[in-house]
């Protein structure tokens, strides 16, 4: 057996055709996917299997895709005698991050994730919001203009913390833009408009935030049984109630993911292997750089699975 920290990956890593293998092969990867439309009460493996792209790439399909995704890995991973020393989800990835903890039942969680996404979209449609990613800026400098900017232009925050040098701000679109001016102005070396349907993690969440706190109050969660490394604080948790806490903060808080991997991969004795679980590859592109001396693989596929306890093995 080996435990292993995981990260998972949050909303735009989807692509057509993600677990189609997954779930062409017998196993509790391929019974789980099977159980995705029942659960949900609607078609969504024949999106993620066949698209359309755009309609995958819609919130209220994306996250709960991802989710399954994630969820369908982890299942064939603990299969394979590999389990989590400790998760961590970028967004949405923490739900996922949660089932591999054991704090959350799969198919709770891919229920839950459903919901988030349909709040997420509609408040995107009743109050219009976007995003951008900036690089080139410390967190600290990128928050010091918004928060200039937003005394003349409207709501624009940092969002995503993801590197020392790459973030992403949400607001209203025009704070946003204006946001962005200004960052250029102060050293960002690109300022890059996201394809999003709203101002996620900003203030102009709260009435999802309100709505998703009071579903979740009926959500069973439980006790990890590793420690999860929280988007919202950036620290270990693991007790049911402060679990939901974060998951019911997390929509108008930003991702405070640059100091969760250095949880997971800073300090002088870090693990040697971190998993990403899911879909893509992106955050350990985002990782490779900052943490030379820890191998970050990617685990979304069945050759994937096919290889990964002889990584492992060489690993340890």
């Amino acid at each position: 057996m080996y435990r292993v920290p995981m990260i998972f990956p949050g909303q735009a890593s989807q692509v057509v055709g993600m677990a189609r293998d997954l779930a062409a092969q017998p196993g509790p990867a391929a019974e789980y996917l099977n159980q995705v439309d029942k659960t949900l009460g609607d078609d969504l493996t024949g999106i993620i299997f066949e698209g359309p792209a755009d309609v995958l790439t819609e919130t209220r399909n994306a996250q709960p895709a991802i989710l399954a995704h994630s969820v369908a890995v982890t299942l064939a991973l603990g299969e394979l005698g590999i389990l989590p020393s400790l998760v961590a989800g970028h967004s949405l990835g923490e739900f996922s991050a949660a089932v591999a903890s054991g704090s959350l039942c799969p198919f709770a969680a891919l229920r839950t994730v459903r919901q988030r996404g349909e709040l997420m979209f509609a408040a995107g449609q009743e109050i219009p919001g976007t995003m951008a990613a900036v690089m080139g800026l410390s967190g600290d400098e990128v928050t010091e203009v918004c928060a200039r900017v937003a005394t003349t232009s409207g709501v624009v925050v940092l969002a995503n913390h993801n590197s020392e040098a790459q973030v992403a701000i949400s607001g209203e679109v025009a704070a946003v833009q204006a946001a962005g001016e200004a960052l250029k102005e102060a050293g960002a070396r690109r300022v890059i408009p996201l394809n999003v349907s709203g101002a996620f993690h900003s203030p102009l969440l709260e009435g999802a935030a309100a709505s998703f706190k009071e579903y979740l109050g009926g959500v069973e969660v439980g006790d990890g049984s590793v420690p999860l490394v929280a988007n919202v604080s950036a620290s270990e948790v693991i007790e049911a109630g402060d679990l939901k806490a974060g998951f019911g903060r997390q929509l108008t808080s930003p991702v405070l993911w640059h100091a969760t991997m250095e949880r997971i991969a800073g300090g002088e004795n870090p693990a040697p292997i971190v998993l990403e679980v899911g879909p893509g590859k992106v955050l350990s592109n985002l990782a490779r750089r900052a943490y030379p001396d820890v191998r970050f693989v990617p685990v979304g596929t069945a050759e994937d699975l096919a290889g990964i306890v002889e990584i492992l093995a060489a690993g340890n």
